[in-house]
């Protein structure tokens, strides 16, 4: 990858709120600097994002390019401090959108036609979206990972008060904690204190979580490298694999999904568990402006 004397092409676009700048360059051209990265997503010298969501072929890209059979695009996604994500569920929505609108998949097809998958290239491996009707995109998240045998006690803190919390992979670690009321998280512009510090040695997302309903809850959540989000996609997957475990659900022994509405600051999602151990994650995504960026913003 080389650097720029040419103005770059970007768009933004958001999943429930959680935005994204989205860069493409199908050859892997750019040099994507973690610095680069921090001034794009910089809220007020810069175009301001969660994240960016750069757009390249995984055959041109060396992280995907053992993907390359089974996904022709790889979203390679980087947190707001430059920092690299394994993977992430609102940006993957915005992703295939974007894909679909730029006119990179083939109508008709599994890489496009309305409720057929698209394959996509991550860090935590190939993902399948589709098109749902009524414009809200779905996703094929996989399966979630708990702990193997007793659970190690892991807690978060805010202050003075802690809680215990779930550990929930999907691809990116989470520690899901169940609170009296939202507000009890605090300010999460830093991150929650999460104890042991050995428990999740690449940092954590940490998600705080109230009930709605029945197999309706809510969350707030700070991201790793990016703070307090209106949005989490693995977020709201964990949040209802916990929230299925705490009410004694297990699709895998009962033999029905599991269906949770998950409200995140910036709008609503549904989250399904089905008894393969599948989880789809499924809402809309937006894209709001197109523009360049200037060569010095990629330094």
């Amino acid at each position: 990858m080389s650097t720029t004397t040419q103005p770059v092409p970007f768009l933004k676009g958001h999943g429930t709120e959680n935005d994204f700048v989205i860069i493409p360059d199908p050859e892997g051209r750019l040099d994507l600097t973690p610095a680069a990265v921090a001034r794009i997503c910089d809220r007020r010298a810069g175009v301001g994002g969660d994240g960016v969501l750069r757009v390249v072929r995984s055959a041109a890209e060396p992280a995907a390019r053992a993907l390359a059979g089974e996904a022709e695009w790889f979203m390679d996604y980087r947190n707001a401090d430059g920092s690299v994500a394994e993977m992430c569920g609102n940006g993957v929505r915005v992703f295939a959108h974007y894909l679909r609108h730029a006119g990179l998949v083939k109508d008709g097809t599994a890489a496009g036609g309305a409720g057929e998958w698209l394959p996509v290239a991550t860090r935590a491996g190939v993902r399948r979206v589709r098109f749902a009707e009524g414009g809200d995109v779905v996703v094929d998240m996989g399966a979630a990972r708990l702990p193997a045998g007793p659970e190690p006690a892991v807690t978060v803190a805010v202050g003075e008060r802690s809680w215990p919390a779930l550990q929930v992979d999907m691809g990116n670690p989470h520690a899901v904690a169940f609170v009296g009321d939202l507000g009890d998280a605090g300010r999460l512009f830093d991150p929650p204190a999460v104890a042991p510090a050995t428990a999740f040695p690449a940092g954590v997302n940490v998600e705080f979580v109230v009930d709605r309903g029945p197999r309706h809850v809510a969350l707030r959540v700070h991201e790793r490298g990016s703070g307090e989000t209106r949005s989490c996609g693995t977020g709201a997957c964990a949040v209802a694999v916990a929230a299925a475990r705490r009410g004694g659900l297990d699709p895998a022994r009962d033999g029905e999904p599991a269906v949770h509405t998950v409200d995140v600051p910036g709008g609503r999602l549904v989250v399904t568990e089905f008894p393969n151990g599948t989880i789809t994650l499924t809402g809309p995504a937006v894209l709001v402006a197109e523009g360049t960026l200037e060569p010095a913003l990629l330094g």
